[in-house]
């Protein structure tokens, strides 16, 4: 999904673009752009404007919409997520270390 993000974010904030910049901006080999871009012009996330320009659908608009709270929310789970396992590792430490002294 990351990499489909990536794409779509591309062409969404250049309102168009081509294959050579959404493959440079999007960090991708030529062979994994072609594979991808298939992928969203069969799923309608893109459309092509003419043989080498691509622009975002509604359909690809609202999943960047999605994506990006998705994504938002994930990294506030993954924070909280280490924030828990520190305090779990401290709680074992203090439960299981006999060098623990108390205060």
């Amino acid at each position: 999904m990351d990499v489909i993000a990536d794409m779509l974010s591309v062409v969404n904030d250049n309102d168009e673009a081509k294959k050579t910049k959404i493959m440079y901006q999007a960090n991708m080999s030529w062979n994994l752009l072609n594979r991808y871009l298939n992928d969203l012009l069969e799923t309608g996330l893109v459309r092509s404007r003419n043989s080498n320009s691509y622009v975002l659908t509604v359909k690809g608009k609202l999943f960047l919409e999605k994506y990006r709270e998705y994504h938002k929310r994930h990294k506030k789970v993954e924070e909280q997520s280490r924030i828990i396992e520190s305090e779990k590792v401290i709680l074992e430490n203090m439960a299981f270390n006999s060098s623990e002294v108390d205060k």
